[in-house]
This record gives structure tokens, sequence and C-alpha cells, in this order.
């Protein structure tokens, strides 16, 4: 049976000492992991409290085994280590790749060892229920291994005034208004629906906003920023008519709530985690439907809801109550009983 889900906040906190090893490696991705581990790293430098270290590492196998470490945490699913010398803490953001079966075919052993190194891992760390609930069924965890804390609009993604929003116009050649696409684009995706929206008939431009490789540039009828700093796309997000999300999966949806951040309705193909994120917050179609997508983003109107109300602050003193509890549920128990952990659950509070 899968657990009652609850978001993880200040009062998991226990206060003991507990050094932590971040794995950095990741933080230079200009995508969603990066900007993940950017964020959660500052946050977690300032609300370290007494006993409480964090060593920044792009070498946790030299750290761990040089270094008195409690705790090591991987931010992304592909950093976790088979064998750690200590407890491990993975954040996983979505599993989307993983039950597609041809994710499966081509993945072969590597995808096997990474199962497997999750699976070791004292604590997973999940931004919703919906990837709780995947991370149960697709990676065999155990429900009370899981934590669910979600991510967070960074503190630059605010509405943008007239001068800005004219000086990202004039550098990127975006018209006075478009359509908004945010994501990576430097691997074609067909959960993602790129090239069903750069074909899809539409009244208003599409500008599409990431890093690039040279098959995004074939996509026809469209606009393409390139990498763009945080300054930069929130002056975009303030520009924009609408921001669209085309997945079929979603993990969580940062664009999402960065958008309403800057004060931009969202649009979003239905999908389990941006409903629970969301909420009433966003115009949902159904999944795949991109002309109904297209339809209901040009029809979008100002001004947007606020966004969730929770922070990389919140989210960074929810996690240090991981670490904490990674290293006690650690010392208690067995290598073999560790993966059940030892986390409370209790029903998940409103956002």
């Amino acid at each position: 049976m899968l657990a009652a889900w609850r978001l993880w906040g200040a009062h998991d906190r226990e206060g003991q000492a507990v050094r932590v090893a971040f794995d950095c490696r990741a933080s230079e991705d200009p995508e969603g992991v990066g900007r993940y581990s950017r964020c959660l790293l500052a946050a977690l430098a300032g609300t370290a409290a007494a006993g409480e270290e964090l060593i920044q590492t792009r070498r946790p196998t030299a750290l761990l085994r040089s270094r008195g470490v409690d705790v090591l945490h991987a931010p992304w699913m592909a950093g976790a280590m088979l064998h750690s010398p200590c407890p491990m803490v993975v954040t996983i953001h979505d599993l989307g790749a993983l039950k597609r079966r041809s994710e499966h075919l081509r993945g072969g052993l590597r995808l096997r060892l990474r199962r497997l190194a999750v699976q070791r891992a004292a604590r997973v760390i999940v931004p919703t229920r919906a990837v709780a609930r995947d991370a149960v069924g697709h990676l065999g965890l155990a429900s009370e291994q899981v934590a669910v804390i979600p991510e967070a609009a960074d503190a630059s993604m605010y509405p943008r005034g007239e001068r800005d929003v004219a000086a990202i116009r004039a550098r990127l050649g975006l018209p006075e208004r478009f359509l908004l696409w945010v994501g990576g684009l430097r691997h074609p995706d067909p959960s993602k629906h790129v090239v069903k929206l750069a074909c899809a008939r539409r009244e208003l431009p599409l500008v599409l906003v990431g890093s690039t490789r040279p098959w995004a540039h074939e996509l026809p009828d469209v606009i393409l920023t390139g990498e763009v700093s945080d300054d930069q796309l929130a002056a975009i997000y303030s520009a924009a008519h609408a921001l669209m999300l085309s997945s079929s999966d979603e993990g969580f949806g940062l664009s999402a709530v960065e958008a309403l951040a800057c004060g931009t309705p969202v649009v979003a193909c239905d999908a389990p985690a941006l409903r629970e994120v969301l909420g009433e917050r966003a115009t949902f179609v159904p999944a795949g439907d991109v002309d109904a997508l297209i339809a209901a983003a040009q029809a979008a109107c100002r001004p947007a809801p606020a966004p969730p109300r929770w922070s990389w602050e919140d989210a960074a003193r929810a996690t240090w109550g991981v670490y904490a509890r990674a290293a006690e549920a650690t010392k208690l128990s067995t290598p073999r009983a560790r993966l059940g952990g030892g986390i409370e659950r209790a029903a998940l509070s409103d956002q």
C-alpha cells in the first residue's frame, strides 16, 4: 500500500549535527536539475543551523573517502552511487522516461544500475506525491523511504517592468504578443510534443526558450532564444501572453510556477503532478491535445493567479530534516532495514 504523503517542513528537523556532502556536478546544467541544485544549495547555506555543515563537491567518491561525512546528497538520479560509504539521499525529479518501455529497452544495464543505486538510498526526495507514487511503483521503493518536498520559483522570478520587457523584446527580436514554451531542446523528446507545437496552426507566434542543438533549428515557424539568464527569463515570462506546458508527463512543472510568479497565465496538458501543484491556478486540456492547448493559451487572460506559497528556504529546511533523519535512521538500523526508513507519515497538507 502507498503511504499517505505529506509535505516535509521545518518541524521535521531534529537539530542534530550533520555534515552533508552535496554533489554539485549538475549545478551547471542549464535545465531543471541545474536550477534545482543551484537554488537548493543557496537556500541550504542560508538555513543551516548550528552543527549543520554543507560541503559542495564535484568528486563525491574522493571526498567521502577522505573526510568524515554523515550524508551524501545526489540531487539527480544519475548521480546516485551504487556503493556509498555513508547514507545517501537522492532527489528524483520525474520518472517519465523510466515509465516508457522504449527507454527500458535502450537503457539496459545502465538503467538497472541506477535503479539499484536509488533503492539503496537512505531517503529519496521527490517534488510531488505523483512522483512518489511512481517511485514506489516503478523503482520498488518503500513508501517510508520517500519524502515529498516541493520546488519553488527563484527570487529572481517576479513581474518585470516595461523597461525590462522592452529590452528583452529588442535583444531577442520578440513580437508584441506571443505564446511561450520553456524547456531543454538539446535532444528531441516525443513526450514533450514540441514538434507538434511548432507545426500546429496558431494565431500568435511561438517562442521556445532553452538550450538547443541543431535539430531544434529545423523546427518551422518558431523563435528560439537559446539559453538565457534568470533575469532574462523573468522578462520573457513577463512579456509572454501565456506559457504552455505540452508534456505528456511532468514531475513538478517548475516553469509553470515561475510563470505565475511573473504574472503570466499557464495552460497545460493534463498530468497528475501538474494538477497537484497548480490546482485551479492553470487551465488544463486533455493530454496530447496540442490544438486545444494552443487555443486555450491564445484565449488566456491576465492577471494570472499567484503561485503556490512555498519557497526555496522552505524546501531547504525540509531537506535538512531529511538529512538528519537519514543519518539517524542509518545509525539505528541494519543495512537491510535501512531501505524501510523510519519517516513518520501523515495526510498531506494543502500548499
